[in-house]
């Protein structure tokens, strides 16, 4: 693989339409880095997905030094850098993902946040050590199932979308610290939400939530009632509890369903 890339690398950094920057990242030490720019790019060239020793690729066009035009599709060659662990595709212009993503099974992180994607394919959930996956700012209506197969993802966004359901098979992400929900169309929350024992951050304001799942107390790990970054629930119409309930944390919440109980 290093003769591979010793030997294009030139070749690329050479052609006229384009650049290729490599780059030593501290935190993947001895990986390789690669992020694209061409003022004058009209397209992916084939060529980069020879480089199968590549460890993190930035292709997003608010990223300095990265592409100066916004992709409407993912080269399918894209399953070829089978050794990726970053992959950064946000604030283009990509309506879907190639299956071919799910070949990348080295990812641990993947951005697609500003696009303009209404689903995921189901490829998405062989990406077993995704730990991290950005989906804000897209067109989705519910949260994709094949996210909820990803059982080692620790940080989830997919705030600003169209998402009115998340599916109750949410429960399976166990390792999800970090929920971020904000401006959707949620008008209620799955019971599998709480069984997410790690959950610390959860953000669902500015949906249509009327109510909470009657079990949200044994979500420990939230407290705004002290920490005002834990939570938000805040543009919500809630009733059940009521708002002056919510805002005193999981712990208010946990003994207003109580009292209802009995």
């Amino acid at each position: 693989m290093d003769l591979i890339w010793n030997c294009l690398l030139p070749i690329l950094i050479m052609e006229p339409q384009w650049k290729y920057l490599a780059e030593h990242d501290p935190q993947y030490e001895g990986g390789k880095k690669l992020k694209l720019e061409g003022k004058d790019l009209l397209s992916v060239p084939r060529r980069l997905f020879a480089l199968e020793g590549l460890r993190i690729l930035e292709m997003s066009p608010e990223r300095e030094s990265c592409l100066k035009y916004q992709m409407t599709l993912v080269p399918r060659e894209i399953g070829h850098l089978r050794n990726l662990t970053l992959l950064y595709l946000d604030s283009n212009n990509l309506k879907k993902v190639p299956i071919e993503i799910g070949s990348l099974t080295k990812l641990e992180r993947l951005t697609l946040s500003s696009n303009s994607l209404i689903s995921l394919p189901e490829e998405i959930g062989c990406l077993q050590r995704l730990r991290s996956l950005h989906l804000a700012n897209n067109c989705l209506a519910e949260l994709p199932a094949p996210v909820c197969q990803l059982r080692n993802l620790v940080f989830l966004d997919a705030t600003d979308n169209h998402i009115h359901t998340i599916p109750d098979a949410i429960c399976q992400l166990q390792k999800l610290e970090t929920l971020l929900l904000l401006y959707n169309s949620l008008k209620c929350l799955p019971r599998g939400l709480c069984s997410l024992k790690v959950l610390s951050t959860l953000w669902v304001g500015h949906n249509k939530l009327t109510e909470l799942p009657s079990d949200f107390g044994q979500l420990v790990n939230l407290d705004w009632g002290n920490n005002n970054c834990s939570g938000n629930f805040e543009g919500n119409p809630l009733k059940h509890p009521p708002p002056e309930v919510c805002s005193g944390g999981p712990a208010e919440i946990r003994n207003y369903f109580a009292s209802q109980r009995r």
